[in-house]
């Protein structure tokens, strides 16, 4: 049985608030011992709920931070790549060859509904998550986007060392490679810029996500 703390806002009082001199003006912190998988409170309460979703392209750190930001605020993590992997019991590199990137896409944007219902949580999306379909509007209306921003080279400089993992470069040489990097990442900035905070890569702000998540 896994039990873990929950924050609510009181939104009525109630009898253990009047022993604890509290009201319905003001905003209490209670630890409760719940089963997590049922993930309830009590009725006349409101939950606390954090959802981060970290955006930027492939190489920007995004699952790094975010399993970093994940155990220090005992939040949940979730890859979207990994997500959907499990979701269909194949690899991303396998359902771009079965269905090429239009089929991928329709199933990443399906996928993202299903996490972007995920409580206590952060969300690694792809690199290409946010320019489809309207997949940055879901993020922003479900929770905070903060967008990790790097430059085409410093992306580069990481990607070129696992290119075979990424089923849109592995083909190409690290000439075609940075030129390919250079115009996707301009297509995409647009769509990156939608996030609500942005932050550099290289050197990321702690500060924001203390602010997001206190």
């Amino acid at each position: 049985m896994e039990f873990r703390e929950i924050s609510y806002y009181n939104v009525g009082t109630s009898q253990k608030q009047k022993e604890h001199g509290t009201n319905a003006n003001q905003t209490c912190k209670y630890t409760i011992n719940i089963q997590k998988k049922y993930n309830f409170a009590p009725s006349n309460y409101k939950l606390i709920m954090k959802r981060i979703f970290l955006v930027g392209y492939m190489g920007s750190g995004k699952t790094t931070y975010g399993k970093m930001l994940a155990e220090k605020y005992n939040l949940d993590f979730k890859d979207l790549d990994v997500y959907i992997e499990q979701r269909q019991f194949k690899s991303i590199s396998q359902i771009f060859k079965d269905r090429g990137e239009e089929g991928f896409r329709k199933i990443e944007h399906n996928m993202l509904k299903e996490v972007s219902e995920f409580e206590d949580v952060v969300i690694s999306a792809g690199g290409g998550t946010p320019c489809f379909f309207d997949n940055m509007e879901i993020m922003n209306a479900m929770g905070d986007t903060v967008y990790l921003e790097a430059s085409a080279e410093v992306l580069f400089e990481y990607l070129r060392t696992a290119k075979n993992e990424r089923p849109l470069l592995k083909d190409k040489s690290d000439e075609e490679m940075l030129e390919y990097i250079r115009e996707s990442l301009a297509k995409r900035v647009p769509f990156y810029e939608k996030a609500k905070y942005r932050v550099d890569a290289r050197d990321v702000d702690w500060s924001l996500f203390e602010k997001l998540l206190k």
